[in-house]
């Protein structure tokens, strides 16, 4: 079997190529817009036209959702195999989603349920994986130095999310309204587990923002994006990542020692350490595996599932606190694999704890490691993937 791999550079696209190749299928790579993040639907309509012509394939696959590749795969009658590893991804409510050639998989089981209805029988949920193997092998070539430049007490590898918030594009809103979300978003900061945005943001209220926003996102053309869902996800998800990660870094920098890697501006904490961008391939699996506790306070807009950095952490030999997740017993045991917070004040009773107590630390990253070895690898995903698509 040999498949078309659209790819735009997503930092899981080479784990997914290795587990398709461990798996026997032949992949050809579509790599313009890794370099070409302008490139335009049509121009990928007409590149795409040509590669799938003069390249036949089985199928076409991506991590996340193209509509112009779904429009071209369903002109050739091709499958279209795509899996999510973001939320929202705003492409999923667009009427490309609904081709009799898509194969949908979706990471988080309330994305799924979301998505499902518009194209029944060709919408899946399929949790994320991790690859041991090359981070294996980074860490048994890597220097004693360099193992010791990146080893810490407490790590967090990624963005704050201030800098991309786009709920500061809420102008001049009255006061009851911005009262009401401010309210609204504080409250879902002390609920994990369970995301009730949704069912509280009225028509009016919907109305009220929407005139209010600069820009307010709607998707061109048809499409089931609601203006409740766009608020909800794309801006008071956001918001509310950037308020919580905002009180992390404040309540654990003061009492640890605390590194981020990040883009992202830290001057509001004077006694973090702000180590700047970590390189994907090169230096996050050494920063999982030497730090004592990798936190993971999971993107809001992610409602239900576990996101690609637990499985990275894991896959890494790392120690990894995250948030509580609904699906995450379901796929890992808490206090064997991983440990998860409910609450602020547990997160900073579970980082004394288990900064202190290093044997049952270890313990539990050689279990999450061996776990996901075992059970959670990309060949082993693709694999209940490919079986869900053609059976």
């Amino acid at each position: 079997m040999k498949l078309l791999f659209y790819r735009y550079g997503s930092i899981c696209e080479p784990d997914a190529i290795e587990g398709f190749e461990e798996l026997g299928l032949k992949v050809d790579q579509m790599t313009e817009e890794v370099h070409n993040k302008s490139l335009l639907p049509s121009e990928c309509i007409r590149l795409l036209s040509t590669q799938l012509l003069e390249h036949p394939v089985d199928f076409v696959f991506s991590i996340n959702f193209f509509p112009a590749v779904a429009e071209v795969c369903h002109i050739f009658r091709l499958p279209y195999l795509s899996w999510s590893v973001d939320s929202p991804v705003m492409e999923y409510f667009t009427s490309a989603v609904k081709h009799d050639t898509n194969r949908i998989f979706l990471f988080d089981s309330k994305q799924y349920e979301e998505i499902a209805p518009q194209n029944p029988g060709h919408v899946y949920h399929l949790p994320l994986a991790g690859n041991v193997k090359p981070k294996d092998e980074l860490l048994a070539k890597s220097s004693p130095a360099t193992l010791e430049r990146f080893s810490g007490d407490l790590s967090f590898v990624g963005s704050l999310y201030t800098e991309k918030n786009p709920y500061q594009r809420l102008k001049n809103a009255p006061a009851y309204l911005t009262g009401f979300l401010d309210g609204l978003m504080h409250a879902q900061l002390k609920v994990y587990g369970y995301y009730f945005i949704d069912e509280l943001l009225t028509e009016e209220i919907c109305r009220q923002f929407a005139d209010h926003c600069e820009g307010f996102y709607r998707l061109p053309g048809e499409n089931a994006l609601s203006d409740r869902q766009a608020i909800s996800q794309l801006y008071l998800g956001t918001n509310i990542t950037v308020l919580e990660r905002d009180l992390i870094m404040r309540r654990l920098s003061e009492r640890y020692s605390l590194d981020l890697y990040t883009g992202s501006d830290t001057s509001n904490y004077p006694k973090l350490r702000n180590k700047g961008f970590a390189k994907t391939l090169t230096e996050m699996p050494i920063i999982f595996h030497q730090s004592k506790i990798n936190l993971n306070p999971t993107a809001k807009s992610i409602r239900a599932g576990l996101p690609l950095r637990i499985w990275d952490i894991l896959s890494s030999g790392g120690f990894c606190m995250t948030n509580y997740q609904s699906e995450l017993p379901a796929l890992l045991t808490p206090g064997v694999h991983l440990d998860y917070y409910g609450s602020m004040e547990e997160l900073d009773e579970k980082v004394a704890y288990y900064l202190s107590h290093e044997k049952e630390r270890a313990e539990i990253a050689r279990n999450g490691y061996e776990e996901v070895r075992d059970h959670h690898t990309y060949p082993i995903r693709l694999a209940q993937m490919l079986q869900l698509a053609f059976g």
